[in-house]
């Protein structure tokens, strides 16, 4: 009681968020619809202040989507969610404390009741000579529109010289990893060089080169053999060069060595060869495994490796070690299919957990995988049924658009679809988006004072007059 005889009022247990990816924003809407802001106050935190649904960046990537329609706002769909834009820096869950780092001030931390990690993954690099400094990554928006603008701006530098050597290192384009990320981003990107070289009298499609890097026997290997095959044959007809069993061995300035001996230029390193759990997780007290992910139960609650609970923590999706129980004996794949699924079960889980309800089991069977091979072609395999071509390319939008969260986007997505049916792509690269100060920059640089010229000799005293040639 207070002084004043009236009751205390109750606090409000806080969760907090980490990451705002598939996971966390699935979750943190979830728990938002079951709970009242009287149950529960709920924190996001990201370093970026919205969602993006990847298995769209292809496509933002080519031009088929408008890059800003593959991102959700977190402000705006999460209502009555708190969202914190700051990185993750340091997880004290015996503390129940989270450090978190924004962009500009200092770092500060923030307390919880109960805590959801839904950190995800980073690219999982190799320390190859030249990686870091020529290759573009996949998994990020930003990296999407790099990439478009980027191939454009080569096509436009190869069709203004005239140096061989150069304009063949300008139009190779090089992708390393076989898995869908790679597969879908060469595809769609080949779709649209095609589409762009037409308006481009000095330049061919045969003067394009593709290349694809894949360490592993196969491409696409969650498709099974079968269609992995037919995408690699479809890949080949399109004189996409797969090199299978190949391994990057340095890129030092672009120029490209394999482990088979291949070497050539390529002005363009695509890296799409894995993901791993984020690397903020050694920064914890919570139990990883030997990848590197959180320990978790199938009630998604983070466990040690005797089974027993941390309480108050929960996690999913990329960077969970989640027993997959319809395959007993392994862990749920890193796929969206999954983390969507995940989030809207941990969701109710935590409502469940607040309300001292029991906790259920996430048991999902995979229903199946869809990839694009560019537009109109596509390879699925669906409830055992495997499909192919334009059937398959119009299975994969049409899941994806379903998945894809908020009426909003749903229709911006739809329309921009419909659009490109009556339109051409647009071709533009817009080179200086990545550093929009440079001619600024260039304009206001100080300019060298003129150096003093000799004067002119009197005619007839040893001037000479400019010869034509």
């Amino acid at each position: 009681m207070t002084p004043s005889g009236s009751p205390r009022p109750r606090k409000v247990p806080r969760i907090l968020v980490l990451g705002g990816g598939y996971v966390g924003f699935y979750t943190a809407l979830r728990l938002r619809r079951r709970l009242g802001k009287q149950e529960a106050a709920i924190v996001v935190v990201d370093p970026r202040p919205y969602m993006t649904y990847q298995p769209f960046l292809p496509e933002a990537a080519a031009g088929s989507l408008e890059p800003r329609h593959v991102v959700v706002a977190h402000r705006r769909e999460l209502e009555g969610v708190d969202s914190l834009t700051a990185r993750v820096t340091q997880i004290r869950h015996a503390d129940r404390t989270v450090r978190l780092q924004p962009d500009e001030g200092e770092a500060y931390e923030i307390t919880y009741d109960h805590l959801v990690v839904a950190l995800g993954s980073v690219a999982r690099t190799l320390p190859i000579p030249g990686l870091a400094e020529e290759a573009i990554g996949f998994k990020q928006v930003e990296e999407a529109i790099a990439l478009r603008n980027h191939v454009l701006s080569k096509i436009d530098l190869a069709a203004s010289t005239w140096d061989h050597d150069l304009r063949r290192r300008l139009l190779t384009f090089t992708f390393v990893g076989g898995g869908f990320a790679g597969i879908e981003a060469i595809a769609e990107v080949e779709d649209m060089a095609r589409d762009v070289v037409r308006y481009y009298d000095s330049i061919s499609m045969a003067d394009l080169r593709f290349v694809m890097i894949e360490g592993s026997t196969r491409i696409l290997p969650e498709l099974g053999e079968e269609m992995g095959g037919y995408a690699l044959e479809q890949l080949r007809k399109r004189d996409i060069e797969v090199h299978l069993s190949t391994f990057l061995s340095s890129c030092v300035d672009g120029h490209v060595v394999t482990s088979t001996g291949l070497e050539f230029d390529s002005a363009t390193i695509v890296w799409t060869a894995g993901v791993r759990a984020n690397p903020v997780l050694q920064e914890s007290d919570l139990p990883l495994d030997a990848m590197g992910r959180l320990n978790a139960l199938p009630t998604l609650q983070v466990a040690l490796e005797d089974g027993t609970v941390v309480e108050g923590a929960w996690t999913a999706g990329d960077c969970a070690a989640v027993p997959d129980l319809a395959n007993p004996g392994s862990y749920c794949s890193p796929s969206a299919q999954h983390a969507v699924r995940q989030a809207r079960h941990l969701g109710d889980n935590v409502a469940r957990a607040l309300r001292s309800a029991p906790v259920e089991p996430y048991k999902h069977k995979h229903v199946g995988t869809v990839a694009s091979l560019g537009l109109g072609k596509g390879v699925a395999q669906v409830y055992g049924i495997k499909l192919r071509g334009w059937p398959a390319w119009f299975m994969h939008r049409t899941y994806h658009m379903a998945q894809m969260p908020t009426m909003n986007r749903k229709v911006r997505i739809v329309l921009d679809w419909t659009l490109a049916m009556f339109f051409r792509r647009e071709m533009v690269a817009l080179g200086r988006l990545h550093d929009p100060r440079a001619d600024f920059r260039e304009a206001s640089a100080p300019r060298p004072k003129p150096t003093a010229q000799p004067a002119a000799k009197p005619a007839g005293q040893g001037a000479k007059e400019p010869v034509a040639v």
